[in-house]
This record gives C-alpha cells, structure tokens and sequence, in this order.
C-alpha cells in the first residue's frame, strides 16, 4: 500500500472542525501542514479557534507581529498565498505533547523578483478543544 503525501487531501475529507477528532496527534499537525501546502484559506482558517492567535516570526514586537481572530488570519494568509503562489512547507518532524503540537519544517518559495526564500522554522502550536488557540512561528534565514 502506497504511503499518503501529507500535501494531498482526499477530495471527500472534511474540514469542518466539528467533525475532525478533537485531540491532538501527529495526524493533526500533517493535516494542518497540508491545508498549508494546498493554499486551502478555508481549510486552514477551519483549524483555528474563532479567537485563535498567529504570531508571526517577524514584526514590531518581542513576539513579532501578532494576529488574532479568523478574519485577520485569513487576510494575512490569503496574502501570503498570493504574493508567494509556490510556497511550500515540507515536514521534517512533527510531535504532540498534550495540547502543544511542534512542527518542524523547510519553508521554500519564489518572492516576484525571482528571489528564492529557503528557510528552516518550528511552528509551536497550542490547542484548546481540537482547535488551534495559537500558532506561534520561529525560523532562520540564510543572509
């Protein structure tokens, strides 16, 4: 039996978070990856809490820039699917411990004036009844 790609989704497999389990497992945190990978806004906006939080590795304060809520988040990233309409984030490790997930990935893309981003990052997540409460990146870039 062929091993999934963890970037692909069956066409029939729910996003609705009512339906999905609600603890967290490894399977969460590749499902999650794969709404990413597919640039599924509604997938990825599903995943999170309506008061759910991302804080960006970059920004104005100690945590980065900070958004809250499903509207900011899906602004955020729909934007960054269509300003970097390549990225992708492969997997290298992702493990649980109660309500924190830890994804470890190599984030690729293709900025508009042909620059290639090629960055190495740990996204720590914290859930709260199945869904993400928040989503808390770090990452390192070659300069």
């Amino acid at each position: 039996m062929a091993r999934r790609n963890p970037g692909d989704r069956r066409k029939d497999a729910p996003v609705n978070s009512a339906v999905r389990p609600r603890g967290v497992t490894v399977q969460l945190l590749e499902d999650i990856g794969a709404a990413f990978n597919r640039h599924d806004i509604d997938a990825i906006i599903g995943f999170f809490a309506e008061d759910g939080e991302f804080d960006n590795a970059r920004g104005p304060e100690i945590f980065g820039r900070r958004h809250t809520g499903k509207a900011e988040l899906r602004a955020f990233f729909g934007e960054l699917m269509a300003a970097l309409p390549d990225i992708q984030w492969h997997a290298i490790d992702n493990r649980v411990d109660g309500d924190k997930g830890y994804s470890q990935w190599h984030r690729q893309a293709t900025l508009p004036d042909g620059t290639v981003q090629d960055w190495l990052g740990l996204d720590i997540f914290t859930f709260k009844d199945g869904l993400i409460a928040k989503k808390d990146t770090y990452f390192k870039i070659v300069e």
